[in-house]
């Protein structure tokens, strides 16, 4: 406090809120991985409609549509909601969600009977199938690293991080106020 009774903001030690970027890129890479499933998911529902649609092949009509529930799993796992991963604690780990992901990339790649009248679909298939096969493979990698377990254990970090600033500013706007009454009560 100042001499004429003004308040002076002291120096408080305020925490770092910079993004930790071993979390920034698992972000990203849970991103590309989504969006790879995503468009697996896309290939194979073009590819269901396909099968049905002039029937050609029932049995890859229903293939089709298993690959897209699985690969909507995916999708889901990357999100890590709770419930997600509460229903299937075997998600955590990361080794078990590439082989989820290599799972649905050869059975998007499965069955490529059209190679010479859908070409596009065809290539669709390969990119969309290779990308999360290769998502897939960087998963089992760094399962096998032990990527994950750290992933976590920064995450928990994070969390505290941001709800020790939570309470500092909390904190601080308690001393405000009790100073702001201290000053009332003095004059």
């Amino acid at each position: 406090m100042s001499r004429n009774g003004d308040v002076q903001e002291e120096n408080v030690p305020t925490l770092r809120n910079r993004a930790d970027p071993f979390l920034v890129a698992c972000r990203c890479f849970s991103f590309l991985t989504s969006l790879a499933a995503i468009l697996c998911i896309g290939v194979n529902v073009l590819s269901a409609v396909r099968s049905f649609k002039h029937a050609s092949d029932i049995f890859d009509g229903i293939f089709r549509c298993y690959t897209v529930i699985i690969a909507a799993f995916v999708v889901l796992a990357e999100t890590e909601w709770s419930f997600i991963l509460k229903f299937s604690k075997v998600l955590e780990y990361w080794a078990a969600r590439g082989m989820l992901q290599i799972f649905v990339a050869v059975m998007t790649r499965a069955f490529p009977d059209y190679i010479g009248d859908q070409k596009n679909l065809f290539l669709l298939q390969s990119i969309a199938s290779y990308l999360l096969l290769g998502c897939g493979v960087v998963y089992v990698i760094s399962g096998i690293l032990c990527i994950g377990f750290l992933k976590r254990a920064r995450q928990k970090q994070e969390i505290t991080r941001e709800q020790a600033a939570k309470d500092l500013e909390e904190l601080e706007r308690r001393r405000e106020e009790l100073e702001q009454l201290l000053l009332l009560e003095r004059v």
